[in-house]
């Protein structure tokens, strides 16, 4: 079985999200994309609760079979280390190296340097890379750039960060996320805070 990895918070899960998956599965022949919420990220903070962000995840990737979903992190507790979260993986679904494979943006590998162990995630799994516009692999310390497999996507320029900004600003995520996400969204009034302390302000 070969097996796809795609870690994140999820906050909210996009469209980007979903098509870089797809087309990652079809490109890699992948037989499963196996995405992880995050429980704690290490570089991140003011998230979503993970409940709700499990929640949104669920219905994004619902009605797609080449996709599951799984809890190694929610399960674990604490900070969430991409290095346990493989390795856990790994042994439950009794997967070698050549059949675990592990997505990251080309931004995110930029600082892949400082995550925990970040030689023991190389020698444990294949790092498949999505790129995204600006990135240069001269940028790369050579003992990764090596050892990661660029894959040949499209290029999403779609956000979490933006999602959530335009939200509280009013302004439309149309196309940004899939209904149900925005159902979601819209029921439980997430993204608001922002919004509501921009009121105060003026």
């Amino acid at each position: 079985m070969k097996i796809c990895l795609f870690g994140g918070t999820f906050d909210p899960p996009h469209i980007g999200h979903l098509l870089i998956a797809q087309t990652i599965f079809e490109e890699e022949v992948f037989d499963k994309i196996l995405f992880i919420p995050a429980y704690k990220p290490p570089h991140k903070n003011n998230i979503t609760p993970v409940e709700q962000r499990v929640d949104m995840l669920r219905f994004a990737i619902k009605d797609n079979p080449n996709f599951d979903m799984s809890d190694a992190e929610i399960n674990r507790r604490g900070i969430s280390y991409s290095i346990d979260t493989i390795q856990s993986i790994k042994k439950n679904l009794n997967l070698d190296k050549k059949d675990c494979y592990f997505l990251i943006g080309s931004d995110t590998l930029l600082k892949f340097h400082t995550w925990r162990n970040p030689r023991k995630i190389l020698n444990e799994c294949q790092v498949i890379v999505a790129i995204r516009p600006g990135f240069r692999p001269s940028d790369l310390a050579p003992w990764i750039l090596h050892k990661v497999h660029f894959a040949n996507i499209p290029r999403f320029e779609i956000s979490s960060n933006t999602i959530r900004t335009r939200w509280a600003e009013n302004k439309t995520i149309r196309y940004m996320v899939s209904l149900p996400v925005w159902n979601y969204i819209n029921k439980n009034k997430l993204y608001l805070i922002k919004k509501r302390n921009q009121n105060t302000i003026l």
